[in-house]
């Protein structure tokens, strides 16, 4: 493939764009004007393009390059190593970060073509919604994060070593679980669960990672969670009970008693350290988890008492997601790496410091400490801070340096997962303007004083200008085949902004700015902030709808592989996107879809409000059998069997489309994506090449047959 679109003239600002809340760039006046009002692009020969500055200079209006949509979008801000544009005008996946070679990116608009065109053109007849999964970036993420740590603790000099967690809330897909353990068996890597379920999923998946890899079991806890970590012991999975409540050690030291079972213990620690951001809300003293100092002390008086000290072996502490700088990092640290020389005072068998999550993410781009949307360092920074904090407690204390252990959950899945959704069609709201004829304006004008018409001339000069500049054009509504409340739920609940882009045309200057509605019933369900501090976003034009000549128009959420698939609901029973899995290859385009599962179906959906669709199909069956006879009865009279025959047809027909709508998704089906109901045999469908999916397609399975799993 060619180079990134994304590396040439990246310094250039987009001519238009300077005063775009998406980015800071020079400003060519007077052009920032026309573009945030919305107005159409100037001509090449406007007296607008001829007085553009220095940046018009250099760079000619009338051509728009993916750089300039690169810096518009801020794509190289936010994406950078995974995402860029190519010289195509598409967004582009770097699969292995700075490592991808130029023939190893892959275009995303190819991925949404070969997932959604109809499988007698060679897709896989899959509808939008779609989540794109790529475990090449997982894998990347992980192995970035551990390098990051390795390469700290060699220059530092620290004595021991790192060993991460996934804490599994974050995404719960069983893939995504299935991968990090799978990525993560090199490094010991390990999982975190907080509840019953998550801990069942834990376990099972680590029956197949490392032997030393962690289970850390945070959450609050009853009887039945602590059997179930103990059980974990018996069956040789490195499981640590984290006790949230002082409470919590009188069961553990119960149980295992019974059991027969000798348990890993660790506390949470409940710091004075506190992340002021809106995710540090769970930090501090007064915060929701955690255990005192002097909550800690009677727990180790309590283990002493039962003659199991030697198990309390790991602090764990959380200072908040999204930690803004490694200032607040140093001190919470370096607090927490003071009460853990404090429990190896007092004989407590310490082996690990779990620092918890908060490792961040930069949605915005703008790499600033000040926003719950950004972080001001980097990986390397953050691992460099962590291990430099715990060494120099410990150095002066004089005591071994600690197993370093973080649940990093953010930072590893959030780049690995793309939202990608259609415009289905757009609108414009209008203010219908006062009618007034020609003569009698001029009346109006003549009978007005010598000042009051001095004012009317100005203001009529200066609503010719705004005309001519655009600024009078309202931002659209661009209408989007998409639930905000089940895809994007963060946005809604909390005010969470993720990166937005059109995924293609980006070698186009956009027209217009625009704001995105969903399609449920619900005002809240719109997108009318984003990134950078706008209140819209710069896009294009469709012609004709989201299916007109142009064809369909796409767009992408980035960065939302942590939490939104498990905190989604199911608001106007719409369920969840379709998901693909992609990985690299070597084939002409790049990749090779490796999974695709549809999207939940609207008897799905109903099922999860226990309903029953099979109940519900007999009922509308039998509704029209009633209604279809009636209507025979009395258009036909005589009982003819011609007439019979037909209206047996017309019943057989009308339960038949009854029977698809429950087999359907909830979204609207486009006419780009007509005709893509997948083939669904209960646990997804495989994808290798087209000769294997045709054959795959041809085989007609039984319902218990599975696919297998294979690779292009």
């Amino acid at each position: 493939m060619p180079a990134l679109g994304c590396c040439v003239d990246a310094a250039v600002a987009p001519p238009a764009y300077a005063n775009s809340p998406l980015g800071s760039l020079p400003a060519p006046p007077p052009l920032p004007l026309s573009f945030i009002s919305g107005a159409p692009p100037p001509t090449p020969m406007s007296p607008t393009s001829a007085s553009a500055g220095s940046v018009a200079a250099d760079v000619d209006v009338s051509h728009w390059s993916p750089s300039h949509s690169a810096s518009l979008y801020k794509i190289d801000s936010w994406g950078a190593p995974y995402f860029a544009v190519n010289p195509s005008g598409n967004v582009s996946v770097r699969p292995y970060g700075h490592a991808t070679l130029a023939h190893q990116e892959i275009d995303l608009l190819k991925i949404v073509k070969k997932v959604s065109d109809p499988k007698s053109v060679g897709g896989l007849g899959l509808q939008l919604p779609l989540i794109v999964r790529l475990p090449d970036v997982l894998r990347d993420r992980l192995e970035s994060i551990q390098s990051a740590f390795e390469f700290a603790i060699q220059t530092q000099g620290y004595e021991a070593r790192y060993q991460g967690v996934f804490p599994v809330k974050c995404n719960q897909d069983r893939f995504v679980v299935e991968d990090i353990v799978k990525f993560g068996s090199q490094f010991r890597f390990g999982l975190e669960a907080g509840s019953k379920p998550e801990l069942l999923l834990a376990m099972s998946c680590l029956c197949k990672g490392s032997p030393e890899a962690l289970l850390v079991c945070n959450g609050f806890k009853d009887a039945e969670y602590i059997t179930l970590a103990l059980l974990a012991r018996k069956l040789d999975l490195n499981a640590v009970i984290v006790l949230e409540q002082e409470e919590e050690v009188d069961l553990v030291i119960e149980i295992s008693k019974k059991l027969n079972v000798r348990p890993v213990i660790g506390a949470r620690a409940k710091l004075r350290t506190k992340h002021s951001g809106h995710f540090g809300s769970t930090s501090g003293e007064k915060g929701k988890f955690g255990l005192t100092t002097t909550q800690i002390l009677r727990v180790v008086k309590k283990l002493e008492v039962a003659e199991m000290l030697d198990c309390f072996q790991l602090l764990h502490f959380h200072i908040g997601s999204q930690i803004p700088s490694t200032a607040l990092l140093t001190d919470g640290v370096g607090e927490a790496a003071q009460i853990y020389c404090e429990l190896v005072r007092l004989g407590a068998n310490m082996q690990v410091i779990d620092i918890g999550g908060g490792l961040g993410i930069d949605y915005d781009g703008s790499k600033s400490a000040d926003s719950d949307l950004s972080v001001a360092y980097t990986l390397e920074e953050y691992a460099s801070a962590v291990v430099q904090a715990i060494r120099y407690v410990c150095d002066r204390k004089n005591v071994k340096h600690p197993v370093l252990c973080s649940e990093s959950g953010r930072a590893i899945v959030s780049h690995h997962s793309i939202l990608i959704f259609e415009a289905v069609s757009t609108s414009v709201s209008r203010a219908a303007p006062v009618a007034m004829s020609p003569l009698g304006l001029q009346f109006l004008v003549e009978g007005l004083t010598e000042d009051a018409r001095s004012d009317y001339t100005k203001m009529t000069t200066a609503a010719l200008r705004a005309k001519e500049i655009g600024a009078s054009d309202p931002v659209r509504t661009y209408h989007v085949n998409l639930s905000i409340f089940t895809s994007i739920p963060d946005y809604w609940a909390i005010g969470q902004l993720f990166p937005i882009v059109p995924i293609h045309h980006l070698d186009e200057r956009p027209g217009v700015r625009g704001v995105l509605s969903d399609l449920t019933c619900d005002s809240d369900g719109k997108i009318d902030k984003f990134i950078g501090g706008g209140t819209s976003l710069p896009l294009h034009e469709m012609v004709g709808g989201g299916c007109g000549e142009r064809g369909p128009y796409y767009l992408g959420m980035f960065l939302g592989g942590a939490y939104e698939e498990a905190l989604g609901g199911v608001h106007n029973l719409f369920g969840g996107p379709s998901v693909v899995r992609v990985l690299q290859s070597d084939g002409p385009h790049s990749f090779a879809v490796t999974r695709a599962m549809p999207g939940p179906t609207c008897g799905d959906v109903l099922r999860v409000m226990q309903h029953e669709p099979e109940l519900m199909f007999e009922t509308l069956k039998h509704r029209a059998e009633e209604y279809c006879g009636q209507e025979h009865g009395s258009n036909g009279g005589d009982g003819d069997t011609d007439d019979y025959d037909h209206g047996m047809a017309n019943n057989s027909a009308l339960a038949s489309s009854l029977a698809q709508y429950f087999h359907s998704m909830p979204y609207l089906v486009v006419p780009s994506s007509c005709s893509l109901t997948a083939i669904n045999n209960g646990g997804g469908l495989y994808y290798c090449n087209g000769e294997d999916y045709d054959a795959v397609v041809d085989s007609s399975p039984n319902e218990d047959e599975q696919w297998s799993y294979c690779y292009a």
